[in-house]
């Protein structure tokens, strides 16, 4: 194994890809450090302990603590992931922009162009709201150390330019470096905060925060944590595989053989796209709640839509229903993206392949649309289940609150309801993004090292060894 290792720095194209990703990563929690002038940090941090366990901790998971210090990158990526969802969805509904998706790598630039605007547009609405929440609070007491007209245009010019930098990053390591830009931002920002977490556990479990339960408490969670990254495992590598046969035909002079191979339908071809675009959501109206106006107070304490907030809170019952169907429809919504059952059945027919047993064109692209619904569904389960079940050790249900049934979930203990009171860094959704993005890096690094000849990293790779000197 380690030879394989050292393969990755004897490739010089593949050590400056690598280099350049780590120098960019360092940059970017470099801007950790950088706060956004007038801030006072004492009464933010102290705003965030009031709020930690809601969409601003969540936030701040995504965005690796910069929230929390309101530093130059306090919004993070997630203006762009909200730009990308509502491209994708108007490449759906709106005809024209689907036509300039199908016009090949022009079509994609002009969208891309057009989200990164979208993108700078709604970080500006979003630290514009910032800035009024932290100069407007309920006891009228602000956040900040300069005057409210000042403020306002310093924060909207620095949370901008901030996430219109980070989104600059993320593209440089798309084209340039290795993986996926923006998944590595948000799984840089998760990894930095796992001492924090770790080290809140050790004093969880010093001083028997959860009585004599805290023993199996910490058990519990170390069991379910080992579980939950090895079911992400297996489920990430699962794939459904489609017998294709290849007929014989003419390329020049040569009669080409006929010989089988398949097409690989992955269980979560989405991968932790479907729980980010659903967890982006459903912050919007979380936020909203905490947003003061005009001196009036948060929101979530208005007379009418007061109410509405309270069950969208995080853990209610509402929420967690909506979480899932969320889900369930961002998978969907995402394969019917990255897939296209139509082109891959005209493909197969181009070259002369088909299916056995089912006839070219429109019938292979139904078989092709029906298997990928079935494993689409298993797929968005899995996604429910590793996204609920840590969210319920962690906050837990509020099961109480819901009618007829509520008393009997009051008879029994308190954790069943209200959760351990652990960290975001040991949920389900962390720990999917964390695991699934350093699959998908380590996949990526895999094929560069194929690609030259070298050996892979699983076991079963095949490839011819690679050299060991030069």
């Amino acid at each position: 194994m380690l030879e394989k290792f050292l393969n990755i720095f004897r490739i010089p194209d593949l050590r400056k890809r690598i280099g350049f990703t780590l120098g960019l990563l360092a940059v970017y929690r470099l801007g950790a450090h950088i706060p956004t002038p007038g801030v006072d940090a004492s009464k933010l941090a102290q705003f965030f302990n009031q709020n930690a366990g809601g969409a601003l901790g969540l936030l701040d998971l995504f965005n690796g603590g910069n929230l929390r210090k309101l530093t130059v990158f306090a919004l993070g990526i997630m203006p762009y992931i909200t730009a990308s969802i509502i491209f994708q969805l108007l490449t759906v509904i709106y005809e024209p922009l689907a036509k300039l998706q199908k016009e090949g790598e022009l079509g994609r630039r002009k969208i891309t162009q057009w989200t990164r605007y979208v993108t700078v547009l709604l970080a500006i609405v979003q630290s514009f709201f910032i800035g009024l929440t932290l100069t407007n609070t309920q006891t009228g007491e602000t956040m900040i150390t300069i005057s409210k007209g000042a403020f306002l245009p310093l924060c909207i010019i620095t949370l901008t330019c901030g996430t219109a930098f980070i989104m600059w990053l993320g593209e440089q390591i798309t084209e340039r470096g290795i993986g996926n830009g923006m998944s590595l931002l948000i799984f840089t920002g998760i990894v930095v905060g796992l001492p924090r977490g770790i080290a809140d556990l050790y004093q969880k479990a010093r001083t028997q925060a959860w009585g004599g339960f805290t023993p199996i408490a910490i058990i519990i969670l170390l069991l379910t944590m080992v579980a939950v990254v090895a079911f992400i495992v297996f489920v990430e590598r699962s794939e459904r595989r489609i017998p294709i046969q290849s007929a014989k035909r003419m390329v020049g002079r040569r009669m080409t053989q006929s010989n089988n191979s398949f097409l690989p339908l992955k269980v979560n071809s989405g991968g932790v796209m479907p729980v980010i675009f659903a967890s982006s959501i459903l912050s919007a109206p979380m936020l909203l709640a905490n947003l003061s106006l005009f001196g009036s107070g948060p929101l979530r304490d208005a007379p009418y839509i007061g109410a509405f907030f309270k069950l969208l809170a995080p853990a209610e019952p509402l929420y967690v229903l909506s979480f899932m169907l969320a889900i369930v429809f961002f998978a969907y919504f995402y394969i019917s993206i990255i897939f296209r059952p139509d082109d891959i059945a005209d493909n197969m027919r181009k070259y002369g392949s088909f299916i056995p047993g089912i006839r070219p064109g429109k019938r292979t692209s139904d078989f092709i649309n029906d298997v990928l619904t079935r494993i689409t569904l298993v797929g968005a389960i899995y996604l429910v289940l590793i996204s609920i079940i840590p969210m319920f050790l962690m906050g837990g249900i509020h099961f109480n609150h819901l009618w007829l049934v509520g008393h009997f979930f009051d008879s029994l203990p308190t954790w069943t309801t209200n959760g351990l009171g652990l960290n975001f860094y040991f949920g389900g959704t962390s720990l999917l993004i964390v695991v699934g993005v350093a699959m998908d890096t380590v996949q990526q690094v895999e094929a560069q090292l194929i690609m030259r000849h070298y050996d892979g990293f699983s076991p079963k790779s095949g490839r011819i060894q690679g050299r060991r000197s030069w």
